[in-house]
């Protein structure tokens, strides 16, 4: 009977420690679905962004922009800026980073792992016009060095319209200080003149293939916070070859600053990039507009001249 009892016991002992086993079987085998659920799950993700990142890559013809650079393997190497390098700069696109915008984009401020403070330009127009300018742009730049041309960094084109990173200039724009503040003296708006003169004629000829910038205009002119000049927005510019004396191309300029001879030939030359500084350079000393008319009704050039 003792017997009995204890073999019993045994038993019972043995049940209750296999379902024990069970259920701590069980309990390990559930978490550990799950965890492979989630890790399922996560790699689909990150596949399926990757996927994203490489189609939004190839559609923002980010193998023409690596053939354009590709000379210069230093340069290609730090041109192209991740999205998650740009999305740490600027605290993930915090809103509270954006420094303006309108209705082809917004300009947000952030700092490079390298700590340079950078503003990243995103354009809300996703055609194909907008990122041929980008690519246009992106290839100029990274072969241009000159203190009074604005310094690009690098690009992303990883999202659906590609990012530009550019150094940041902290005084707004020429057009600003010249027609809304109205704060820059007479000596400055002269050293701001000279500069970009020689910025243009550095494009012109001290590149290896002289570069037409196309949209000379205060507003394409930044100040930065020792109002040191920086010629800006290469989306509109044309190289021309040494062996060319010109280039016909669908006009693109603004009335005022834009070249006659261009506007009426579509003859592209460096002498149209010497014609809208002639303005700029009016607007500088007059502190009036392109689209000043005198009490004659003559606009800003003719009344000068006269």
């Amino acid at each position: 009977m003792g017997s009995y009892k204890c073999t019993n016991q045994q038993h019972q002992h043995q049940a209750i420690g296999l379902s024990i086993i069970i259920g701590v079987g069980s309990a390990a085998g559930f978490i550990l679905l799950v965890v492979i659920i989630v890790f399922i799950t996560q790699r689909f993700k990150q596949m399926r962004a990757m996927k994203l990142k490489q189609r939004n890559f190839e559609q923002n013809r980010g193998q023409l922009l690596q053939q354009l650079i590709s000379q210069r393997t230093d340069i290609a190497e730090r041109m192209i800026i991740t999205l998650d390098e740009l999305a740490k700069a600027t605290n993930n696109f915090d809103p509270a980073r954006e420094l303006g915008g309108g209705g082809h984009g917004t300009v947000c401020k952030g700092i490079l792992s390298d700590l340079h403070v950078v503003a990243i330009k995103k354009s809300n127009i996703t055609v194909q016009k907008e990122i041929d300018e980008f690519i246009n742009e992106v290839a100029i730049l990274s072969q241009i060095n000159h203190r009074n041309v604005v310094k690009l960094f690098g690009c992303c084109l990883e999202t659906e319209m590609p990012l530009l990173v550019y150094e940041f200039i902290s005084n707004g724009t020429l057009y600003h200080h010249l027609h809304i503040s109205r704060s820059l003296a007479w000596n400055n708006r002269l050293r701001i003149a000279t500069e970009t003169a020689n910025a243009i004629a550095y494009l012109h000829s001290s590149v290896s293939i002289p570069v037409i910038h196309r949209d000379i205009k205060s507003s394409n002119v930044l100040l930065d916070d020792t109002l040191t000049s920086k010629v800006s927005d290469f989306g509109a510019s044309r190289y021309i070859p040494l062996d060319r004396r010109g280039l016909t191309t669908v006009v693109q300029g603004i009335i005022g600053y834009l070249d006659p001879m261009y506007f009426y030939t579509g003859r592209l030359t460096d002498k149209s990039d010497v014609y809208s500084f002639g303005v700029l350079l009016v607007e500088l000393l007059a502190i009036k507009k392109p689209s000043y008319l005198s009490s004659n009704g003559d606009g800003l050039i003719a009344h000068f001249v006269n």
